[in-house]
């Protein structure tokens, strides 16, 4: 009897997914993949993270995947004597610095991400970001060296690997125009990429419930707000420090053709299927006003 219940609930678990799935069978979801659980020593928490992006793959939904790897960077700076600088929560990416960058970012953790999709029998197509993406230095009141905002997308490469069936991973870096690498936020560049691709969803994973109206109280999830609503809560501070970047990438999105933009914790099993699956979600979503 017992064994039965538990059918039955897997099989309503099943039936409130279906609309969602036929809503979105086709749709481009571009997920942003970061957070601690990237660097967790349980590869069991990064493996669920892939299931994840496998099934929405199976279940007709192309998924694009943006990565950076902030924290290997600092691990291998480390490894090579060279100290990390940061300037209003920014990397100072230097000439060594950016070597770093590209080839932990390019080399290390895309080729990491990538073998932990391909595992579950997904084809994937690796972009380290430099090859599809261009930038221009990012400009402002501190000289950060070789750190970009994404200018352009060459997205034929990436909607072509789509539609043979893989699922691109992109790293967060790009290239000036005269071909020199460059780090970028990974935030940006999920927005930028999906902005540019119009896909329909775009889904950050950190290591945080989705926006909190107290940020140590964790029952004060903002489960969905408007666009417009972003700026009330940036004055009241709910919105400050690191979601800063997410939540003005998110808005940029939106105001360019995103329908919905989601915050998950990718450290919570499913949390991907829970938001995007269920009628309640798990998460942050900000929507159109």
């Amino acid at each position: 009897m017992i064994e039965f219940e538990q059918s039955q609930a897997k099989a309503r678990i099943l039936m409130e997914a279906l609309p969602y799935v036929r809503r979105f069978r086709g749709s481009i979801f571009v997920v942003k993949y970061g957070g601690s659980f990237m660097d967790s020593p349980d590869p069991e928490v990064r493996s669920g993270v892939a299931k994840d992006l496998v099934f929405l793959n199976f279940v007709g939904i192309k998924v694009v995947v943006v990565h950076g790897g902030g924290k290997a960077i600092t691990r291998e700076l480390q490894k090579r004597g060279i100290k990390a600088q940061f300037l209003d929560g920014l990397r100072v990416t230097d000439a060594d610095t950016i070597d770093a960058v590209d080839t932990v970012l390019n080399e290390q953790v895309n080729r990491e991400v990538s073998q932990f999709v391909s595992s579950h029998d997904c084809d994937v197509q690796r972009f380290p970001g430099k090859e599809v993406l261009t930038c221009e230095k990012l400009q402002g009141k501190h000289d950060l060296g070789y750190v970009g905002e994404v200018t352009k997308v060459q997205k034929e490469p990436i909607l072509h690997a789509l539609e043979n069936g893989q699922m691109p991973i992109l790293s967060s870096t790009a290239s000036d125009e005269k071909g020199i690498c460059y780090n970028v936020n990974a935030d940006n560049v999920a927005s930028k990429v999906a902005i540019a691709l119009g896909a329909r969803r775009l889904v950050y994973l950190s290591d945080v419930p989705g926006l909190l109206k107290d940020p140590d109280d964790p029952s004060s999830l903002l489960s969905s707000l408007a666009v417009n609503e972003v700026e009330p809560l940036k004055d009241e501070g709910v919105i400050s420090a690191g979601m800063l970047p997410k939540v003005n990438s998110a808005v940029e999105a939106l105001e360019s053709g995103v329908n919905r933009v989601h915050f998950i914790d990718g450290r919570m099993p499913h949390s991907i299927l829970l938001e995007i699956f269920t009628d309640q979600g798990i998460g942050t979503e900000i929507v159109h006003a």
